[in-house]
């Protein structure tokens, strides 16, 4: 069913779900999509309060690798996501979920980079406070950083739109 070596990937997976089953923050689910496959998993998160993606609930996926926690997952939103740090495919641009060690491109610290000792709940938060604060220099989406660096008004009106899209409005 799993690779070899991938137990110890497994196990660290089944030891976060549980902890985040227990002990979920608020505004966030995530669990494996099937028992079968823990190294697949589907997470909702809430809109931010006072951000213009409040009230909305946006589903993403989260594809582990199989030496995790070395490397980190890639984490696509699978609802539509209008933000400077999301790609139009849905995939999370985040130094968190960039691989450990130096960036090639000088731009993020090591230090911001993923390191096994983070967590899917530090993910997770980490997401959630990028959706309320983006980084619009590490543009991904480069027509959302550009309208939220330049024209606020109109980036909030499409996001409105996603966020009642979100809810089947």
């Amino acid at each position: 069913m799993y690779k070899s070596g991938s137990s110890a990937a497994l196990k660290r997976l089944v030891t976060e779900y549980k902890e985040l089953s227990l002990n979920s923050p608020e505004g966030i689910t995530a669990g494996p999509i099937s028992e079968e496959n823990f190294f697949e998993w589907e997470a909702v998160i809430s809109g931010p309060p006072e951000t213009p993606f409040e009230g909305g609930v946006f589903t993403a996926n989260l594809s582990f690798p199989h030496d995790y926690p070395l490397n980190p997952p890639t984490m696509k939103f699978t609802c539509p996501m209008f933000h400077p740090n999301v790609y139009a495919n849905g995939v999370v641009c985040i130094s968190i979920l960039h691989p450990p060690g130096d960036d090639p491109n000088h731009y993020e610290c090591s230090s911001e980079r993923w390191s096994p000792v983070q967590s899917i709940e530090k993910i997770l938060l980490s997401v959630l406070s990028m959706i309320a604060d983006p980084n619009d220099e590490s543009g991904a989406n480069v027509d959302a950083s550009k309208m939220w660096r330049d024209n606020r008004e109109e980036y909030d009106k499409v996001v409105h739109a996603i966020v009642r899209r979100s809810l089947g409005l």
